[in-house]
Formats: C-alpha cells, sequence, structure tokens
C-alpha cells in the first residue's frame, strides 16, 4: 500500500516522499484509516514499526482542514525528551511543505528555552509534542489555552505509567475539550494501559502489531559471566573495534559510568548517556554518534526506546533488559538495510532466568560464547534450578 492511497493532500505527499517513504507499515495501514475516520485508538505497537509517521501523517491531513488559526489543534505527549526531539524533526520533515507548525515542550533546558516554549504556547502552534512534568510546568502558569484542541496523542504510554506520571497525564487531561479524537500507542498492554483507556478513550479501534522477531542477518551471542568480569569481558570485545559503531546499553548510571571509565582508559573513542548529564550534552553526545564522531556510546535505557540511530555495527547489552520486546528492539539497531550486524548480551548469575525468557519468546536459544582464557570460566548458563535473589533481598530456591 503506497502513501498516496490514503488520498493525503499533495503539499503532504510532498513531505512524504522527500523523506524517502514508499510504502506504508503495517501499523500505518491499520491505523491511517481508522484515525482519518476521526474514531479514537488504542494501538500496540513498538518502536521502529513506523508508528510515529502513523499518527503524524492523518493528524497532518486533518489539521490541513480546519480553517488556519494560532490556536493548538493537537497535543502529543511523550515519556522523554529524546523520544519528543525524535518526534518534531519526524514533524518538521513531514509537514515542510504544509502551513502546520509544531513545537517541542521538555525539560532539562535553560530558561531560555522555557522562554521560548512560553512564547509559543502563547502565540499558537498546531501541534505541541511534550513531556508530562515540562507542560505541568507551563500548565501551572495559566497561559496555556487548550480550548481548540481536537487532537490528543499518547505515545509510549505504558512507558508514561511506568515512570509514575499517570497523575500528570491526567491534570493535562482536565484542561482539554472532552469533544476531541483520542489515540494511545504502547508497547505493551498491562492492566494499567486498558484501565487508562477505559477513562479516557471513547469506542477505541484496538490495533494490535505482533513483536517482530530479530533480522536473520543479526548474529545474536551471549556469555554467562560473573558480575565481576562484565569490565574485562566489555574490554576485550570492544578493544579491536576502532571505527565501528557499537551501542552498549546498561541499566543503571552507576554501571554506565564505570564501563565509559573503562573503556577511555583504553584510549576507545567512548561517551555515556544517562540522565545525569543535562539536555545540552546529551543532545551533543548523540549528534556525535549519529555523525560518527563517536564510536562507542554507552547508554542507561534512557536511549532504548525513541531514538532512531542507523548503521550500528555492534549491541552490546551490558546487562539483560527486563523485557523480551526490549531486547529485540534493542538488537534490532543493528543488521538494517539489508547490512548485517551484531549483538552481545553479557548474562550474570541474577540475569539468567530473564535471558531464559527472552529466548523463549525468539523461539530459540541464544548460542553462548566462550570467556577468554584469562577471564577463567563464568557460571554454568541453568536458569531452571538455581539461588536468585527475590525482590525482598531474601534468597530463595527457583524451580
Amino acid at each position: 500500500m503506497t502513501f498516496h492511497d490514503f488520498g493525503f493532500e499533495a503539499r503532504l505527499i510532498e513531505g512524504i516522499e522527500a523523506l524517502g517513504y514508499k510504502q506504508a507499515t503495517p501499523i500505518q495501514e491499520q491505523a491511517i484509516p481508522v484515525i482519518l475516520k476521526e474514531q479514537d485508538l488504542i494501538g500496540a505497537a513498538q518502536t521502529g514499526t513506523g508508528k510515529t509517521a502513523a499518527f503524524l501523517l492523518p493528524v497532518i491531513q486533518q489539521v490541513l482542514s480546519i480553517p488556519h488559526d494560532n490556536r493548538i489543534k493537537a497535543l502529543v505527549i511523550v515519556p522523554t525528551r529524546e523520544l519528543a526531539m525524535q518526534i518534531d524533526q519526524q514533524m518538521e520533515g513531514l509537514s515542510y511543505f504544509t502551513p502546520v507548525s509544531s513545537i517541542p515542550v521538555y525539560g532539562g533546558t535553560d530558561g531560555a528555552s522555557f522562554s521560548r516554549e512560553k512564547q509559543a504556547l502563547m502565540n499558537g502552534a498546531d501541534m505541541v509534542i511534550c513531556t508530562p512534568g515540562r507542560m505541568i510546568a507551563h500548565l501551572n502558569m495559566g497561559y496555556v489555552n487548550f480550548g481548540s484542541l481536537r487532537y490528543l496523542i499518547l505515545d509510549e504510554a505504558d512507558r508514561m505509567l511506568d515512570m509514575g506520571f499517570h497523575e500528570d497525564i491526567m491534570k493535562i487531561i482536565s484542561h482539554i475539550p472532552a469533544d476531541r479524537q483520542t489515540l494511545m500507542f504502547a508497547a505493551t498492554m498491562p492492566v494499567e494501559i486498558r484501565e487508562l483507556a477505559r477513562k479516557i478513550l471513547r469506542d477505541p479501534v484496538e490495533i494490535n502489531i505482533a513483536v517482530s522477531k530479530p533480522a536473520d542477518n543479526i548474529l545474536q551471542l551471549a556469555y554467562s559471566v560473573y558480575e565481576t568480569q562484565k569490565i574485562a569481558l566489555a574490554e576485550y570485545l570492544l578493544k579491536d573495534l576502532k571505527g565501528r559503531s557499537v551501542l552498549i546499553f546498561c541499566s543503571t548510571k552507576s554501571a554506565t559510568k564505570q564501563l565509559t571509565a573503562a573503556l577511555k582508559r583504553l584510549r576507545l573513542n567512548a561517551e555515556e548517556i544517562h540522565s545525569d548529564l543535562d539536555q545540552p550534552a546529551r543532545e551533543a553526545v548523540l549528534m556525535k554518534f549519529r555523525n560518527k564522531a563517536l564510536d562507542i556510546l554507552v547508554a542507561t535505557d534512557i536511549v532504548s526506546r525513541g531514538i532512531d540511530i542507523d548503521d550500528i555495527d555492534l549491541v552490546l547489552n551490558y546487562d539483560v533488559p527486563n523485557e523480551g520486546e526490549d531486547y529485540i528492539h534493542r538488537i534490532g539497531r543493528t543488521a538494517r538495510a539489508s547490512s548485517r550486524g551484531a549483538a552481545i548480551t553479557l548474562i550474570s548469575e541474577k540475569d539468567q532466568r530473564k535471558f531464559a525468557v527472552i529466548e523463549q519468546l525468539l523461539g530459540k536459544p541464544v548460542h553462548k560464547g566462550t570467556l577468554p582464557l584469562f577471564l577463567g570460566t563464568g557460571p554454568v548458563f541453568n536458569p531452571k534450578n538455581k539461588t536468585v535473589k527475590s525482590y525482598r533481598g531474601k534468597k530463595k530456591q527457583v524451580k
């Protein structure tokens, strides 16, 4: 199905073609007609499925049909600054040949940025893309007028609830007209998401895009290691990859900092990104990585969703991700556009059961590599019967 089949205006088609879009993805094929019919929608789809364009394109088309004024017509709420920036960049490209305007509103910036956001919100923009906390700050000042808002989009709603944004979301919605079209997207559909959907959507159409399996051209490998062996193994794996693009995921800020420091001691071109960095610093690091001025990016889960970076040679899961879908999404950043890539995961004893669940989702085991001789032996990978710590910190036997 091509984008001409949706009946978009010529100005919008021009932007679509300028970005090189040709065939609609499954989520776009299913969601765009529903949104154009002005029906509410709840969609289960991962980042990387074309979800952003699936809601931006029909909303831009709808806004083009409304007499132009300086009032906010659409609001997109997202969990992180990075995702707000990405959606705004995609919005700029798609709407380039149209008069539809947008403004990103997110925290972690200086006072001048807040003032620019204030002016844009007061003067009006067709679409606002925001993080919950920052929008609450503007709403508390009393100058934001959502009286003409017709479209509300919640992207990565499951992650927003995980981050504790439920009250902020409901407060923002209390400022929005009840007579609106609401679109909600999430990677997963836990009970909390369905409860939120019942509160804010009206007879929604539900779309589920199954989690895709990793591409066959991704070489997957895992090592069973003790926690104390991780840094040395990462150094060994990365020491000869100068000039290659490597994305490393850690579960904590402390692990991110420790690993980055170790790689820099080896004179590797590595930098870190996590929530302790201010927004300009994070943007600068990401830009260097995108532009190939940085070989190795060590990141917390802050960039595991919502940041689209192509041409990565190796994804290293320094820690096992919590969800199988996150694993698939992470390693899917390599081997794009028919190229080959590799994904390596370090499995500590406490993460063996988590990785077994991931293998179950994959439908096959991931090959376990042999540790280099200087590291000695690691723990046996045996997730079915081992001693682990429960969430209370006490040990229990798992069978």
